[in-house]
Order: C-alpha cells, then structure tokens, then sequence
C-alpha cells in the first residue's frame, strides 16, 4: 500500500511542504489542470510537475485525472481524434513515470452535491448530498448551480449538451466506453499506465442521464468490456457507498482478488435514507461504512497499489477547496495507515503461530 495525497498544483492553498509532514506521506496525486479537455499535455509541462513534486522528497505515479471529452462519451463525430489525443497523453506520463490514471466517464457532471456547507453538530463543515433537492434543480431552464460543479458550460452550452444526451442510453454509453477502452487500454499497457476509472458519484442517474459505473454487476460488466489487467478500477468507497446495496469488502474482494483495484479512494459517509447522505469524519464510528472491515478487504486481496484519503471536513477552522482542506484528510490518512498496520500486523502474528 503506498499512501498518497491529492494536490490542485501553485494555487492549492495545501503546500506541498505540509503535505510531506504528514506520517507515512509517500507521493502525490495531481494532474495539468489548465489544457483545455481533449488536447494533449505539454511534456515539458509534465517534467515540470513531477521536478517540483520529486523536489519535496514525494513521488509522482499517480494522475486524476484526464478528463475525458464529452464527444467521446457521446460517440461524436470527431471522437476518434480525441481518443488519439487521449492516447498520447497515456503514452507521455508514462514516459514520465506514471503508473496509474484516474478518470471517470460521467456524462455533463463530475461529483455532484447539494451543500458544501453542511454543519456537524461539533462545527466541523462537510458536503452533503440530498435528493429530494437534487430533483427540484432543473438544469434545462439554465438556472442550475450545483455545488462541487465548476460551472464550465454557458447556459446554451449546457441545454445543447444535454439535448445530445437525450439519444444516449445506458446501452449506448456502455458500447461508447467500450469504443473507448478498446483504442486505449492497449497504448496505456504498452506503456505501463494502469487505467483506474473512478465510480459514479452518486451511484445512480441523474437528471435523466445515464450512470452505469454504479455497483457490482456493472463493474464487473466494465472490467469484462476490455479484460485485460490495465483496464482496471479505483476503488472510491464513499461513492460506492452512498448506496447501501453495495457490499464494499464483498466488492474488494473480488475486484481486489482479480488485481483488478490500482487506486483506492477512502472516505467514510452518514446515510440518511435511501439517497441522501452527509460526508464524515473518516472512523466507522463516525459514519455508515465499516472502515476496517474495507481496509481488511483490501489487504487480503492483495491490494498493493496507491490509496488516497478521499474528501476531509473542514475543522479547526480551515477554509480552502471543499473536501480538499489539509487537517481532516490528514487525520484520515494516519487513521488509514494505522488500520493498515495493524491488519498486518495481525495477518502476521496468525502466521507465525500457524507456522
């Protein structure tokens, strides 16, 4: 298990110095965040990032993420330009000594929420998502702000995305994925970039559009669209469970079992019904999700890859990107690293009195 940290580059307010403070900190996660989606990354703008990273005494192997262009989604014309660009970018962080990418493949919206602001009775700020408000936004009058999103499309931007989205089931954004992951997994194996896609957040659609990296069945529907160990997951517990029907270390074992889980996004989250739910603090005791029944999951799969203390409250009085302040993921992943050691530990005494 290597422990990592997200970084949004110069203008994150989290420094790269503080972050390597953190105990068992081995690398960074970042991306190029200002080429427009769809272009290729500029190598030496890659090299740069990964110098000033490797300059903090961090590595650099993981990228979330490389957004994937809407038209490919679509099945657009001009798709397979876009895929060949996305190729390149595969092959250039390879060179740079990138092991895994981190992408998703939702359609218009990235992580949606209903309040960034939420209130824990002890002060600390969490985002939270509820349904009942979700339905009430109607994006098609141009009026929509939805917490979490960037708000990059204009108003007729938006309406023309989604009217091409009307023709777009499910069955055809799986057969655009499997267009895509055809063309792309090859590149990234020959170039030794593990492919990680990220799961749907929330696990369900969204103002009529399809969803389909949502639970078991379709991620093992997606593993088996191009069954190869590059085309492989990350693992991101608080989006998976936000739906109370997914069994998560049922889940880690199996995905786990087949090697199939590069990259682990660990975060846990308080249910409040079928589908609203608040993020906590990372201990069970805090939320819905069995922390340590998840870790334990993950350690007898044989998980080795990358893990990520996934969104933090803001405490102490911090303020910065949401979900993305240090304290509270830094609480999270010294949690995560205990639980880890103590499972091994555990896995390791068992042995030796076995033997």
């Amino acid at each position: 298990m290597k422990m990592t940290f997200r970084w949004y580059g110069e203008k994150d307010p989290v420094t790269l110095p503080y972050i390597r403070q953190i105990p068992g900190m081995t690398g960074i996660v970042s991306a190029i965040y200002d080429v427009p989606v769809g272009e290729v990354w500029p190598r030496e703008r890659i090299a740069a990032l990964k110098a000033q990273i490797e300059a903090e005494g961090l590595s650099f192997e993981v990228v979330e993420s490389v957004p994937v262009h809407e038209d490919i989604k679509l099945g657009a014309p001009g798709a397979d330009r876009l895929i060949e660009n996305y190729s390149e970018n595969i092959r250039r962080l390879g060179e740079a000594g990138v092991k895994v990418v981190c992408y998703n493949f939702m359609p218009v919206f990235d992580w949606l929420r209903t309040e960034l602001n939420y209130e824990w009775s002890d002060g600390a700020h969490a985002l939270s998502y509820d349904h009942e408000t979700m339905l009430e936004l109607d994006p098609g009058k141009g009026e929509l702000s939805l917490p979490g999103w960037d708000e990059s499309y204009t108003k007729d931007q938006l309406q023309e995305l989604l009217n091409a989205y009307a023709s777009v089931d499910e069955e055809k954004l799986w057969s655009h994925l499997k267009v895509f992951l055809d063309k792309v997994i090859p590149v990234a194996k020959s170039a030794g970039v593990k492919m990680a896609i990220h799961p749907d957040d929330p696990p369900w659609g969204i103002f009529g559009l399809p969803r389909i990296i949502t639970n078991e069945e379709n991620l093992n529907r997606f593993l088996r669209l191009h069954d190869d160990p590059y085309n492989g997951l990350t693992f991101c517990t608080g989006s998976l469970g936000a739906s109370a029907a997914n069994d998560l270390p049922t889940m880690i074992r199996r995905f786990g079992g087949e090697g199939r889980i590069h990259f682990a996004h660990i975060r846990n989250i308080k249910r409040d019904g079928e589908k609203n739910f608040v993020e906590s603090a990372h201990p069970t005791a805090y939320g819905s999700l069995n922390m340590y029944e998840i870790m334990k999951a993950l350690y007898e799969s044989g998980f080795d890859g990358y893990i990520r203390p996934d969104h933090g409250r803001m405490i102490w009085g911090e303020t910065g990107r949401y979900g993305y302040g240090l304290y509270d993921r830094a609480l999270g992943s010294t949690y995560i690293h205990g639980l880890w050691e103590a499972i091994a530990t555990e896995r390791k005494s068992h042995h030796e009195i076995a033997n």
